[in-house]
């Protein structure tokens, strides 16, 4: 697509707007799941909105952290946690400095940014995955090689990347994993955060980003092999820092949401309540995490892994599909005991020896957890 094309500069356009997900979709984009909630959201937004925003950041807030509408309508929380935090973020996206949220694996920083940028600008598909196989063209833009050899330069043989179109469109445009990008890569954003530009000298052109252009970066320190921002890069960014849940019952809603949300998109057969299990995996998670059994008394050791929420809803959503396909339609003990012995053991030394001192120390005495250390002996 020619870059210079007027309709890039249109975000309700065909040549910019998302393209539909099928009906069968495994997992839909936030923009198209909660349509209604985002739509019943601008009907009743009066406050003022950022250029390019479809909702005012007041609005953005509430549709991350839930609430009831003057007609009536719920919309539903989708980040249980700090309503500061959300407000910081947003505000954020409303000025020139990028978001940054960091913060260990499963602390749902993809699953925020995913949903500020559905709020904000009603698309949340210009997104770069980074890997450390991410070159600039990512995050610049690519060359239609075919058109290339034979026209030469031109801007129809240019290929926009997502960050060039979330500039053209006045935009949010998504980073994920920022910190697996390599240094050289990463500082091509430099001149987007700064100047707001994006030079094409092959072209002897630029691409000027409109208002409402930002980008949200997600990033985690806990995995090994990251590339640390350059100083350069990180004073462009405004960092929020998601933390896991600091109170337990959180967790558990959480969980218990996000599972139940998953058996439905993957149909699977319906299973009994299976909130006792859910409260298991999360304190046995939370327990590991800590160090220490929930009553305070018993130090234990920390495996090695994260054991974070997202690790939790996993945990718990294979156990529903063997309930529901090889047990009797009850999410039992012996459903989530592989599930849980996967998670914990990664490294199959420390962090074993950390497992059989838990099972020994705090799950084998523990009032009505007969059943859990049972089939976690069997599940070694």
């Amino acid at each position: 697509m020619d870059p210079s094309d007027p309709r890039l500069s249109d975000p309700s356009s065909p040549a910019t707007s998302p393209p539909a997900s099928p009906p069968d979709a495994l997992r839909p984009h936030a923009e198209q799941v909660y349509a209604d909630e985002l739509a019943a959201l601008a009907a009743a937004d009066e406050r003022p909105r950022p250029p390019h925003w479809r909702l005012s950041p007041w609005a953005v807030v509430t549709y991350l952290m839930g609430g009831v509408l003057a007609d009536g309508t719920v919309v539903s929380a989708k980040y249980v946690g700090s309503r500061r935090l959300m407000e910081v973020a947003v505000a954020t996206l409303a000025t020139d400095r990028a978001l940054l949220l960091l913060g260990v694996p499963g602390t749902a920083k993809s699953w925020v940014s995913e949903h500020l940028a559905a709020a904000v600008s009603g698309r949340s598909t210009l997104l770069v995955q980074g890997t450390s196989g991410t070159t600039e063209d990512a995050i610049r833009y690519g060359w239609n090689y075919a058109r290339l050899i034979a026209e030469g330069p031109s801007p129809a043989a240019l290929v926009p990347s997502p960050v060039m179109v979330a500039m053209r469109t006045g935009s949010i445009a998504r980073i994920e994993e920022l910190t697996r990008i390599p240094a050289e890569v990463q500082d091509a954003l430099i001149t987007v955060l700064s100047e707001k530009t994006l030079p094409i000298p092959e072209l002897g052109d630029e691409a000027q980003a409109l208002k409402g252009f930002n980008v949200i970066a997600t990033a985690n320190d806990r995995d090994k092999g990251v590339n640390e921002l350059s100083s350069a890069l990180r004073r462009r960014f405004n960092t929020v820092v998601l933390p896991l849940p600091e109170r337990e019952e959180d967790e558990v809603a959480i969980v218990a949401s996000r599972v139940a949300a998953m058996a439905s998109t993957l149909e699977l057969p319906e299973v009994s309540p299976a909130l006792e299990e859910i409260r298991r995996v999360v304190q046995v998670f939370r327990e590991l995490r800590s160090g220490v059994s929930a009553d305070g008394r018993t130090r234990i050791k920390s495996p090695s892994a994260t054991l974070s929420t997202a690790e939790a809803i996993s945990v718990v959503t294979s156990g529903l599909a063997l309930s529901a396909h090889f047990g009797d339609g009850r999410l039992r003990a012996g459903d989530i005991a592989s599930g849980i012995v996967g998670a914990v053991v990664k490294d199959p030394v420390s962090d074993q020896v950390a497992w059989e001192e838990y099972l020994e120390v705090v799950v084998r005495d523990r009032e009505g957890w007969s059943d859990f250390y049972a089939a976690c002996r069997e599940a070694r």
